[in-house]
């Protein structure tokens, strides 16, 4: 039973890991959520409508794209 259950706990910590790995555009602040937010949503209508249902929050930039670095392109 043990086992099983440290299976089910290892499969969803890694399925969740491998969504971390693109930065969604948009993002709900506020009512709670923490400094990071809900950064789920690719476009700012789909934002809007999470934060209409939820108190005191907003939708805003993803800060991790906003400031995100471009690597320099190489000269030709």
């Amino acid at each position: 039973m043990r086992i099983a259950l440290l299976i089910v706990v290892m499969v969803i910590g890694f399925s969740s890991a491998a969504n971390a790995q693109y930065d969604y555009p948009w993002c709900v602040f506020g009512g709670g959520l923490g400094a990071s937010g809900d950064c789920m949503y690719s476009t700012r209508e789909q934002c809007l409508a999470s934060a209409s249902g939820r108190s005191n929050t907003y939708c805003d930039v993803n800060p991790r794209v906003r400031f995100k670095q471009h690597a320099p392109q190489r000269p030709r």
